[in-house]
This record gives structure tokens, C-alpha cells and sequence, in this order.
């Protein structure tokens, strides 16, 4: 972080000597359509917002990922690879790049007027296969869809050496360099926004590894959204989930924690809201999240003027969904209660 003391000193020794750096390269997506233009909201209403793929040009890391007219918004450009091969499987290039691609790879565009312009990986969205790359906005919008972005793809393998408890995925060494981590009696002190309970943890689960995609903070309760401050969260944000292990897959555990960054927007679907995709996951003894207000990815890449968190409603806050049921008791006289959580 910027405002690290004079005396700090990165003391994470990694075992980037033993890195292999592979060029990868996607096209930017088109967005894709299905049949029906509505999406049914956990709510029940039914509503036609602009969703995956594309260049989008009025949201980049560092802007709000909750209350946008939008569902799983990927910030800048989402990549994706439409090229075969004569083996393996179909689209295993996009698999490729899904998988190789880490957070704070320099991506380069190599075709159309953009060309030789750069960006940033700012993560991986699970379920459509797309990257996602930042660029400046003068770039975006000249930026043209199909136009092909190659990744020197930087992070498979990496490794924490004095610290083999923690395993770390889809993460670049400069991410790691740059992060503002500190050792402290055996623990790492990992700056993070948000502190997140792996119970609200959504869209994602089952899957068996972490490496191609995210998993979705949960927004639909009010409170839960208040108490944790979740409606400030903007795109870039790194997080720590509470009790969730990823070391094969997402899934609930206690004392683990799992710290990663916020990669697409809210959803009204049920079960899914903003993107978290995986850096790092350990037990709580080794990792201690640090609520710091800029550990974001636009902070630690000097990509723009980091915005101040604000608060903002989702979209299907004001819906209809609380109704209020007057029911009246049974003759036996049992009462009914709600639990509060």
C-alpha cells in the first residue's frame, strides 16, 4: 500500500525463480444473449439488464460493484478465447487462458487500432470463461470487439516458501509484491476492504478447484448487508472470507480463511451477487485480514484515482419481496417466531 511506514519491509520469500511465463491470448467477448431477455430476480420480478461480456465503458476497478442497472457486470474487458484445436477438448483454448491467466498480468492488445496498448488482469469470471482486463479509459473506447489481447500469463506455481500453509492461486508475484503484506509473530497481515462470513457465500460452491473463476457474496439479507458493510464493496476490493477453505474447491471450514479479490457486480439472481476470485487461502493462525480502505487493485496499480466507498442499495432492495403475513394462532395457542440472524 502507498502509505506503508518508512521501515516497512516485504519479508515473503517466493519461489519466482522457478516461474514459467506463457503468452495466452482471448478475443474481446461479445456479450451473449439467451432466447428470453429476462433474468428472474430472487425477488420474482423479472427484468431485461445489460450482463457479461463486451467492452464496458463507464466501469472500471475501483467503481462500485452494488446498485448498478446491471447483473455480474465485468468491469472493462472480458476476454475470451474462440479459437480450436485438433486435441484436446473443444474450447480448450479458452480453458487455457482461463486457468494461466493470474491477477496483475500485463495484458497487451495486438490487433485492430489499440494495438500495443496495455492493461491489467483484474480477475476470472466462472461460468462464462471470461478474463477480465482493465484498460485506460481512452483505450476502452477505442477498443473494439473481436479485437485479440495477449497475456503474459505469470503465476501458476507460486508459492509462499516460509509460508507452505498458505496456497496461493491465480495470483502474480507483483500482485503479491505490491499488496502491503507484513509478517507479524508468524502470521501474515493481509490488507483487505471487507470481512465476509463463508456462510453468505454463494454461486460457486461444488466446483473442485479455484483456478478458473470466482464465487458470489450473497446480498439478498438487509442485515447481513449492513453489518458487514457489503453495500460499499467496489469492483477490485480484496476481501476475506471467514471460515472458508479453497484449497480444492470452495467450501466451509472452520478457522480457514480465504482472501481474494471482487471481479464482477451484483445479481439479482438467487444464490449469486459480486465475483470474488481466489488469491490466497490458509488457516486462521497464519492469516490475519487488516481492514485497510485502499486495498484495492487501482490503489496498488497507480490505475486511476481510487473512488471513496459509498454505500449503495441493489437493485432489488425496494422490491416486494418482504410481504407481511398476519397469521392468526391455532386454537392450541403455539406461537410462531422468526429467526434473526
Amino acid at each position: 500500500m502507498k502509505d506503508q511506514p518508512a521501515n516497512y519491509r516485504n519479508t515473503l520469500q517466493i519461489n519466482q525463480p522457478d516461474l514459467v511465463m506463457v503468452a495466452v491470448m482471448g478475443q474481446v467477448a461479445h456479450p451473449v444473449a439467451t432466447g428470453n431477455p429476462y433474468r428472474i430476480g430472487h425477488d420474482g420480478v423479472p427484468r431485461v439488464l445489460p450482463a457479461t461480456g463486451g467492452i464496458v465503458l463507464n466501469q472500471r476497478v475501483g467503481d462500485r460493484c452494488v446498485g448498478l442497472m446491471g447483473d455480474h457486470i465485468e468491469p472493462g474487458a472480458a476476454l475470451h478465447n474462440n479459437n480450436r484445436e485438433v486435441i484436446g477438448a473443444r474450447n480448450g483454448p479458452n480453458l487455457a487462458l482461463v486457468t494461466y491467466a493470474c491477477v496483475g498480468n500485463i495484458a497487451r492488445v495486438i490487433s485492430g487500432p489499440c494495438n500495443g496498448k496495455r492493461g491489467l488482469v483484474t480477475g476470472k469470471h466462472g461460468g462464462v470463461d471470461h478474463v477480465l482486463v482493465d484498460f485506460p479509459a481512452a483505450v476502452l473506447q477505442r477498443l473494439q470487439i473481436g479485437d485479440r489481447v495477449q497475456i503474459n500469463s505469470y503465476g501458476l506455481g507460486l508459492q509462499i516458501s516460509n509460508y507452505p500453509e498458505i496456497n496461493v492461486t491465480n495470483c502474480s508475484p507483483s500482485l503479491l509484491q505490491r499488496w502491503g503484506i507484513r509478517e507479524n509473530n508468524r502470521r501474515l497481515q493481509v490488507p483487505v476492504t471487507h470481512r465476509i462470513p463463508a456462510k453468505i457465500m454463494g454461486s460457486g460452491l461444488g466446483k473442485n478447484s479455484v483456478w478458473r473463476g470466482d464465487y458470489d457474496i450473497q446480498l439478498f439479507d438487509p442485515h447481513v448487508r449492513a453489518r458487514y458493510h457489503l453495500e460499499t464493496l467496489r469492483f477490485g476490493d480484496f476481501v476475506a472470507i471467514y471460515d472458508g477453505d479453497t484449497r480444492f474447491g470452495p467450501s466451509y471450514r472452520q478457522n480457514r480463511i480465504t482472501i481474494g479479490i471482487v471481479v464482477h457486480g451484483d445479481s439479482t439472481v438467487s444464490g449469486h451477487g459480486p465475483g470474488v476470485t481466489v488469491l490466497l487461502t490458509g488457516p486462521a493462525n497464519r492469516l490475519q485480514p487488516m481492514v485497510h480502505s485502499r486495498a484495492n487493485l487501482a490503489a496498488l496499480f497507480d490505475l486511476r484515482a481510487l473512488p471513496t466507498a459509498r454505500a449503495y442499495q441493489p437493485i432489488t432492495a425496494n422490491s416486494n419481496l418482504n410481504l407481511t403475513l398476519n397469521v392468526e394462532p391455532a386454537r392450541s395457542q403455539t406461537k410462531f417466531s422468526y429467526l434473526r440472524y
